[in-house]
């Protein structure tokens, strides 16, 4: 075992063989494709394929040395300022869709065949490229990257947004103190967006009866369509909005 081990830390040790006509090639085809990016999204979008196995090729054959650089990360941070994440994600999909025709990917677009090399990655042999392919080309985007989730983790997963609002200062203390007074009554497993869900309902409940109105007169849904503190929700349930 230490032998192996031994072997295995000589041979990451070694760097390959510069080969710089290739490289050359690699490197510029990943300028040409990144330079459409800026002006042409489209072009971009179909070559995303092609740009996913280039990268993986200078990973392999570290042709990031040709321009001086120190390692790989050093060569996406040059080319990738914004974000590293895609050009991983590309290089996923290179390496995880091997059964797949380039021409298929391009159809579905790289952000579903990123979703779609998530599964590949996690099944191996039993991926089941037929289904996914047919499920990608027929699914909205948000639909097929929830159904992903749900294959992943096998658990039902729901819409959320994202909501932003500002809160001064001297509120902070009322607000944080009721969530947690609602995460105690409710449960530590439930998300804080469940537990300020939960306090909304409270308000509203409330407000109907001082009023002698109905939930529904109050624009809320009607009366006993909230779940009780001790009722079963899944803990990553959570509602969210762009303000």
């Amino acid at each position: 075992m230490i032998g192996l081990t031994s072997l295995w830390i000589n041979r990451q040790m070694t760097a390959p063989e510069l080969n710089r006509r290739r490289a050359l090639v690699v490197l510029g085809k990943i300028d040409e494709i990144l330079s459409w990016e800026q002006t042409k999204e489209r072009e971009r979008d179909r070559r995303f394929v092609e740009l996913g196995q280039y990268l993986c090729e200078v990973r392999s054959g570290q042709y990031w040395r040709l321009e001086n650089l120190k390692s790989f990360d050093e060569y996406l941070e040059k080319r990738f300022p914004e974000s590293r994440r895609k050009a991983y994600y590309l290089m996923a999909i290179h390496e995880n869709l091997t059964r797949i025709p380039k021409q298929r990917l391009r159809e579905i677009g790289w952000t579903k065949a990123t979703e779609m090399a998530k599964v590949a990655r996690r099944d191996g042999r039993d991926f089941d490229c037929a289904t996914w392919l047919h499920k990608a080309q027929e699914l909205p985007k948000e639909t097929f990257k929830r159904e992903v989730e749900r294959h992943l983790t096998g658990q039902e997963t729901e819409p959320w947004e994202i909501i932003y609002f500002k809160l001064y200062k001297s509120q902070l203390p009322v607000v944080e103190q009721a969530l947690e007074t609602a995460a105690l009554m409710l449960g530590t497993d439930k998300s804080r967006g469940y537990s300020l869900e939960m306090i909304c309902a409270d308000f509203l409940a409330g407000a109907a009866l001082e009023t002698g109105g109905s939930e529904q007169n109050l624009g809320c849904p009607a009366s006993g369509s909230y779940p009780s503190a001790t009722s079963e929700r899944p803990a990553s349930t959570e509602s969210r909005r762009h303000e």
